[in-house]
C-alpha cells in the first residue's frame, strides 16, 4: 500500500516506510522529528520543472513533465521498482512539504507506483 502524506502532519504507527520525496529538507522539521527511513529526492521534480510550476500553476503541464522526467531516466526507474517493491511488502508513506495536498510531485509520484504495479500485474500470462 502507498500513501501519500505531509511531513508536517503527525507521525503515526500505520505510515510504514516513510520517504522524503522532495528536492529540498522541509523548513522547521528536524531529522528526529520527520522520522524517515529514506529521502528519495532523486525522484523529486528537478528545480527548473519546480520553478515553472510555481510560476505558472499548470498542474497538467506539470504532471506530464514530471511523468517524463521520471520515465526518461533509468535510475529514477529503479528508484520507482524500489517504492513499487517496498509497497507491495508493506504500507510506504511518500512524504512532502507542499501546502497543496491535492496537487503535489507525492501524489503523482503514489499514482505512477500504483500505476506500475497495474501494469505488471496485467502483463503475466492470462489465468484462464
Amino acid at each position: 500500500m502507498i500513501r501519500v502524506k505531509r511531513i508536517y502532519d503527525p507521525l503515526e504507527e500505520s505510515d510504514g516506510k516513510r520517504i522524503l520525496v522532495d528536492r529540498l529538507w522541509p523548513r522547521g522539521v528536524s531529522q528526529e522529528k520527520a522520522a524517515i527511513h529514506e529521502w528519495m529526492k532523486e525522484v523529486a521534480p528537478s528545480h527548473e520543472l519546480r520553478e515553472r510550476f510555481h510560476q505558472h500553476g499548470n498542474l497538467d503541464e506539470f504532471e506530464e513533465s514530471y511523468r517524463k522526467e521520471l520515465m526518461g531516466d533509468d535510475s529514477k526507474i529503479l528508484i520507482l521498482k524500489q517504492l513499487q517493491k517496498w509497497s507491495d511488502e508493506g504500507t510506504v508513506t511518500l512524504l512532502y512539504s507542499a501546502k497543496d495536498k491535492e496537487r503535489n510531485q507525492a501524489v503523482i509520484l503514489a499514482e505512477i507506483v500504483r500505476g506500475m504495479d497495474q501494469v505488471e500485474n496485467t502483463s503475466g500470462p492470462s489465468s484462464s
